[in-house]
């Protein structure tokens, strides 16, 4: 693991220590980690919906269709179990 130094504002710093203390992160670091990790997820987020919008229209979407796909994640997961336990 690498290491950054990072320089806060007294106020910022505070805040930090104070979001550490309140929110059950043993250090600054733990907080700041995850902070970075929603920001990436945010990111990831953002650019899946930017891909969605500029896709080409797709035919709407109805009951048939999440029917059909609530079968093929109920198979898939029935798949995976058998995996699990060493069956094929």
């Amino acid at each position: 693991m690498s290491t950054m130094n990072i320089s806060l504002p007294d106020q910022l710093k505070d805040f930090v220590d104070e979001q550490v203390g309140q929110r059950g992160y043993g250090t600054s670091s733990e907080y700041v980690r995850e902070l970075i990790r929603k920001d990436q997820d945010r990111l990831m987020l953002r650019g899946l919906l930017l891909a969605g919008a500029a896709s080409e229209p797709r035919a709407p979407v109805n009951e048939a269709f999440f029917d059909a796909l609530r079968e093929r994640v109920q198979a898939g997961t029935k798949g995976s179990n058998k995996l699990r336990r060493g069956k094929s």
